[in-house]
């Protein structure tokens, strides 16, 4: 099949939306397909170029800037962004091009717009792969009211779910928020996330020439924002800070990064270190060094993810220690698994507390986690079983 994948972030960008969707075209492309990536860009001078990345063919395209801004001008650039994707790719050698099917990716929630005429354009189906609920996230997190601006996200967001014939969610739970805005024919299906065996490449972080030399580390990666609620980790690192056996690092960015730091700065935790972000090949050699990946998600949230990090670590073969909200999947998946500890809602720093140092206190423990871990990142989140999927939905 002639694909169009539409996002809004792709390689060389870190973050894990990139990453997954620069896993699952490549595979496309494995499985007999010929994907084509289209993704903003804010740094190009000319209107659109066109190039390939590892076996895949991406059209970058013109845009104004939607990462690293204020909210405000971040608002209005993705509101433009779908007319400024069409406007590109109309300039562009592909713009006569009879695509079999789209695939698009959210966030974010305003790709919907060229999806939508392209599929008018070329009499094909749509699949979007959906990873978070926003705004109601926004909400949940106290980043958004709902007034004027969130019943407006509103809007747009259900406006996606009219266009999708096929809407592949993460979790079971995430089906009934979707299913009202659905039109008549689509269909929603869980659509697990993947992650491709990562590629290990050299990087200079090392354990042993650091604070956290000889000890357990606990390793939190990606985002630190408003939805992850990473205080509980500020705080449970400050209530091991007299164990000189356990450590724990933070790699990734986000809004919250560096309100983090300065907290770490003013409890003057020494057994806390920061690393920023780092290019996604290093990560791999970064975790193998580790003993333990950190999950967090506000527990504010009412909606329900699995997010990427927890594969970065089942690849890597660490057991994860995660605090979520209330009724997420994934408190049942880490539970059935047997992969590592979770505790639930705002009122479990004690229960967290006592899970790290039993994963602190017992090896053997872990790394019979591990073995499952990697087991279960093979048999379930793998991007050869997501790519085959959103094809059968094509």
């Amino acid at each position: 099949m002639r694909l169009l994948v539409v996002v809004d972030t792709y390689v060389p960008a870190r973050i894990s939306g990139a990453l997954q969707m620069r896993d699952l075209a490549r595979e496309l492309v494995a499985q007999g397909h010929a994907p084509t990536v289209m993704v903003p860009s804010a740094e190009l001078r000319a209107p659109f170029a066109i190039e390939r990345v590892d076996g895949v063919e991406v059209l970058r395209v013109r845009t104004a800037p939607t990462k690293d801004v204020g909210l405000v001008r971040r608002a209005l650039a993705e509101c433009l962004l779908p007319f400024a994707l069409r406007r590109g790719l109309a300039r562009s050698p592909l713009a006569h091009v009879r695509w079999d099917g789209v695939v698009w990716y959210s966030p974010t929630i305003f790709l919907a717009a060229a999806v939508h005429a392209i599929k008018r354009r070329c009499g094909c189906r749509a699949y979007l792969i959906l990873r978070d609920l926003f705004p109601d996230w926004a909400v949940d997190t106290g980043v958004m009211r709902k007034g004027l601006v969130y019943r407006f996200f509103k809007r747009v967001e259900r406006y996606q779910y009219a266009v999708a014939d096929v809407i592949g969610v993460q979790t079971a739970a995430n089906v009934p928020c979707v299913a009202p805005d659905v039109r008549a024919g689509a269909r929603i299906e869980v659509l697990d996330n993947w992650l491709s065996e990562p590629e290990r490449g050299a990087t200079t972080f090392d354990r042993e020439a650091g604070p956290l030399a000889g000890r357990t580390v606990f390793a939190y990666t990606g985002n630190m924002g408003a939805a992850q609620g990473m205080d509980c980790l500020l705080d449970l690192a400050t209530r091991m800070r007299s164990r000189r056996d356990v450590g724990f690092l933070f790699v990734g960015r986000g809004s919250d990064m560096a309100r983090l730091a300065a907290t770490v700065a003013e409890r003057r935790l020494d057994n806390v270190l920061f690393l920023g972000e780092v290019d996604a090949a290093e990560v791999p050699s970064i975790l193998a060094q580790c003993h333990v990946g950190l999950i967090a998600l506000d527990p504010r949230h009412t909606t329900h993810n699995i997010p990427g990090k927890l594969l970065t670590y089942l690849r890597s073969g660490l057991p994860v220690l995660a605090r979520i909200n209330p009724g997420n999947d994934l408190e049942a998946l880490i539970e059935a698994a047997g992969i590592g500890r979770v505790c639930v809602g705002d009122a479990s720093e004690q229960r967290l507390f006592q899970y790290a140092e039993e994963l602190a206190a017992d090896a053997s423990l872990r790394e019979a986690m591990g073995r499952r871990a990697r087991s279960l990142a093979g048999e379930r989140f793998s991007t050869t079983r997501a790519a085959a999927q959103v094809v059968r939905g094509l």
